[in-house]
């Protein structure tokens, strides 16, 4: 079997603008089923506006973007999110008033697969301590596990997550690399905007690096060492 043939994602000749700035000039990449993908780069790549064009929350953009083989270019974000998308952005969007509980269950469902708050609880045990607890209580670790448990409730098999490491203690980025690597043992498709290589490069079978709105470079997992310069080239400070 061809890869092409559990091609979930395809972007071909992306731009995307917010008012008069161009950001995204003619982006072509494609994400397998059950890959976990990086978008590596300098703040102000346009790593999270990759992301939200493909989600459509981008308001101009050309070119293609093809999910599940459905161009989606010009569908509504609540259209794309039925296909099986879940966004993660970066800064978690938990409703503080709600509790734990509450806040998974409050967005819809997208797809027939959405895990059980008892799966959920069983993969992030101190949710299931704190369920009863409002979003304000929470830790920024809690908050990101709940950000991304919310999203797996909905049935949503292609996961796009904003920088979910950032700021959190070494033992919570620890436990979130554990779940995304369950996650994809378990069939699910991720794309990961970090700034933590160290993180991505030990889950990820695929990095792209973007530089200032274009696709620099597509690196495999077993290509990492060899091409280290170029990493360092465009991602060093």
């Amino acid at each position: 079997m061809s890869r092409v043939s559990n091609e979930v994602i395809r972007l071909t000749d992306l731009h995307a603008f917010y008012g008069e700035s161009h950001v995204l000039h003619g982006i072509d990449l494609d994400v397998h089923e059950g890959e976990l993908v990086t978008l590596l780069g300098r703040n102000g790549a346009g790593r999270t506006t990759t992301l939200r064009a493909i989600v459509g929350l981008i308001g101009h953009r050309t070119g293609s973007i093809m999910i599940k083989g459905e161009e989606t270019i010009k569908s509504p974000p609540h259209t794309i999110a039925h296909l099986g998308l879940g966004y993660c952005p970066e800064e978690r969007g938990i409703f503080a008033s709600l509790n734990v509980e509450e806040n998974l269950m409050l967005p819809p469902q997208v797809g027939s697969k959405g895990m059980s708050v008892e799966e959920i609880y069983e993969m992030f045990p101190n949710l299931a301590e704190r369920r009863k607890s409002q979003g304000t209580r929470l830790s920024g670790g809690e908050q990101q596990m709940l950000a991304l448990a919310r999203i797996l409730r909905t049935g949503a098999d292609i996961l796009l997550l904003d920088e979910i490491t950032e700021g959190l203690a070494p033992v919570i980025v620890d436990r979130l690399g554990e779940v995304l690597a369950e996650l994809k043992a378990r069939g699910f498709t991720v794309v990961l905007v970090e700034q933590n290589f160290h993180f991505a490069r030990a889950i990820a079978d695929r990095h792209f690096i973007i530089d200032q709105g274009h696709l620099a470079a597509v690196i495999a997992a077993d290509e990492v060492e060899a091409k280290a310069d170029v990493f360092d080239d465009f991602l060093s400070v």
